[in-house]
């Protein structure tokens, strides 16, 4: 099923994010992740690019597999186009075709020095438009509420994500965030610019300071006062603060589908107790 279609429902669209595991881990640590995720009746579930290598050795392919092959869930499988060249890129959606995957997230990924630059997709809009003259996936694109860390203003990230659109993307999932007013104030802008595909916001629980911290610098989301307040009064009380981390993250949540937010996608960190409280919390169990 093309996930473009779950939006046609009229209700909003419900998925989580899993990735593979370090090569020093097990995969029965995603599978078994998986197993309980299931439960809660997801639309699809996602799954990062990475841990395998390129091509049909990706740790992404055979997972993204097993969500749609084994569990009956449907798959969105991210890939990564900025350290890989185009036969690299043919290898794994060969792949994925040949493993039933119907969709995928396409993304530019992030620059390392020592990761080699190819020029065939300089950016996810230029993977996007190849994918779709070339193959007969659905592809997701990401969007970012509060302007992606390179882009110089956030008329012009606007514009890039109305490429994104225009060169075949059905629908957007946004980088995680913590003021739905921005998130609110995002979506005003894309439409007024012409932007009409469905957006599902992308929701990440605070489980520990550090981590927070780091994705914030690496993604450029703005910590609330309430946040902030809660981050220090807990910081040495990891359970206290897992736990109200995920009340902001359903309270979030339940705010956005009060706003008829075209669907939520949840960054489960592969913790499934999470994902299941805040389905409590927000009515989905």
């Amino acid at each position: 099923m093309k996930i473009s279609t779950l939006f046609n429902s009229g209700k909003p669209v419900f998925s989580f994010e899993v990735f593979p595991p370090k090569k020093t881990s097990s995969i029965e640590m995603v599978y078994n992740t998986i197993d309980s995720l299931k439960k809660l009746h997801p639309d699809y579930i996602s799954v990062t690019f990475g841990a395998g290598g390129t091509g049909v050795q990706n740790a992404t392919v055979e997972i993204a597999s097993k969500i749609k092959n084994t569990y009956g869930i449907e798959a969105l499988a991210h890939i990564t186009c900025v350290g890989s060249c185009k036969a690299e890129i043919d290898l794994i959606l060969n792949s994925l075709l040949d493993n039933n995957i119907e969709n995928i997230l396409a993304l530019r990924g992030d620059l390392h020095e020592e990761r080699p630059f190819y020029n065939d997709f300089p950016y996810a809009c230029d993977l996007i438009s190849y994918i779709k003259k070339s193959y007969n996936f659905d592809v997701s694109a990401a969007c970012y509420p509060e302007k992606h860390l390179e882009a110089k203003s956030m008329e012009a990230d606007l514009q890039n994500l109305k490429r994104k659109v225009d060169n075949g993307a059905t629908n957007l999932i946004s980088q995680l965030f913590f003021d739905n007013n921005s998130f609110y104030s995002f979506l005003e802008q894309a439409e007024k610019i012409g932007i009409k595909v469905p957006i599902q916001a992308g929701i990440m629980p605070i489980m520990n300071k550090n981590q927070i911290e780091r994705m914030v610098t690496l993604c450029g989301a703005t910590l609330t006062p309430k946040i902030k307040t809660f981050l220090e009064k807990y910081e040495n009380n990891p359970e206290d603060l897992k736990k109200v981390g995920i009340e902001y993250a359903a309270e979030q949540i339940n705010d956005l589908l009060q706003n008829h937010v075209d669907g939520i996608h949840l960054y489960t960190m592969n913790q499934s107790d999470v994902a299941e409280k805040i389905c409590q919390l927000t009515g989905r169990v």
